[in-house]
């Protein structure tokens, strides 16, 4: 079996990411083929996958399968800082180039000079620095914030998303010239529902990780507990597999799984079903349309949207990052929006202009 895992790190503890990849299922061994063919160039590649479909870990894969495998690979979370923060980060800083820069700084570009930088969640960076990062990919060279002195830099980048980038196209979210630089080639990773044959080796995986952890035995699965962890639709993927393991060894008795010791979520996607009623769900959504047309309200547009975000966002269990998946938006871009609409009430509090613990997605193998 083909496996895949992070190195360890307590950053991973909390994390929405997959810790484990396999390629069992027809659809992952296809994907792996492609993987070994592009690995050894320096394009650029776009990963586009779900929340927790394993998006870091082929970003790795492809590090480690390349020239650059002893060179540094560098993680990092686009949507982890703030805009005032993300600049600095990237591209790196001079001393007193903000309040608060009290010493040069190097940035991610620089940091990953010879090796791979990973761009997660891309589609969560601001316009002001998709123009930046679209100059540097082009130049091959960074600019420090405060200064005026270009860097070479020798960096291969790896980009990922789980939103539809042509979509924050055509909304104005996303600069095209930038998608077009990042999808030299494009990884699409499917959804764990739809490559079922890797459920059950992942399932192994994790009980043999989390009783090793746990100082348990063996731990057995009964069949009907078996059938119901393979039949579920995994909408958190990869990483709500595990855990669904960890919380169940936690409970189960006499070394054995149960059926009735899962608790799977009730937020389930059932895509496969959905789309044999597209057609219509989409009727009927015209027929509204149409009927709202006659009343001649106006700002229909904003009223729409307005309902689309609210029905979304119930619909998710006012979940933030599933809300973003259903309407292919970023988690900033929907957060803004219901931060707007009034669904969400945040402290309007400033925060303290230092931000500590900047690297911690550096994840070192």
């Amino acid at each position: 079996m083909q496996l895949l895992t992070l190195p360890p790190s307590p950053a991973l503890a909390t994390s929405i990411r997959a810790t484990a990849q396999v390629f069992e299922d027809p659809k992952s061994q296809a994907l792996l083929a492609h993987l070994q063919q592009i690995a050894p160039s320096d394009a650029s590649v776009l990963i586009i996958g779900e929340t927790g479909t394993g998006k870091e870990l082929v970003a790795r894969h492809l590090h480690n399968l390349s020239a650059r495998r002893n060179k540094p690979f560098i993680a990092v979370n686009c949507g982890a800082f703030s805009e005032t923060l993300v600049e600095a980060e990237l591209f790196g800083h001079e001393k007193g180039a903000f309040t608060g820069a009290l010493s040069a700084k190097a940035g991610w570009f620089e940091e990953a000079n010879g090796g791979t930088l990973f761009l997660d969640e891309i589609g969560d960076l601001p316009m002001p620095i998709q123009v930046k990062l679209l100059r540097v990919l082009q130049e091959r060279e960074v600019v420090r914030l405060g200064s005026r002195k270009s860097i070479p830099i020798n960096v291969r980048v790896l980009a990922a998303t789980n939103v539809q980038l042509e979509k924050a196209i055509n909304a104005g979210h996303f600069r095209e010239d930038l998608y077009y630089r990042l999808n030299v080639v494009s990884l699409e990773l499917n959804p764990l529902r739809e490559r079922p044959g890797d459920i059950l080796p992942l399932i192994r995986h994790f009980i043999a990780e989390y009783s090793r952890r746990l100082g348990y035995g063996e731990i057995a699965l009964d069949a009907e507990a078996q059938q119901k962890l393979v039949s579920y639709s995994w909408p958190g993927n990869i990483r709500e597999l595990e855990n669904v393991i960890h919380h169940t060894l936690l409970i189960c008795r006499d070394n054995l799984i149960r059926a009735q010791d899962l608790h799977l979520s009730n937020l389930r996607i059932e895509r496969q079903e959905s789309s044999n009623h597209n057609d219509s769900a989409e009727v009927l959504l015209e027929q509204a349309f149409q009927k709202l047309f006659e009343e001649e309200s106006g700002a229909l547009h904003e009223r729409v949207e307005a309902l689309l975000l609210r029905a979304a966002y119930r619909f998710s269990h006012y979940n933030q990052v599933h809300t973003a998946n259903l309407l292919g938006l970023s988690r900033n871009i929907t957060r803004a929006m219901l931060i707007k609409s009034g669904e969400l009430v945040v402290n309007k509090r400033q925060p303290a202009p230092r931000e500590t613990g900047a690297r911690a997605f550096n994840l070192s193998i």
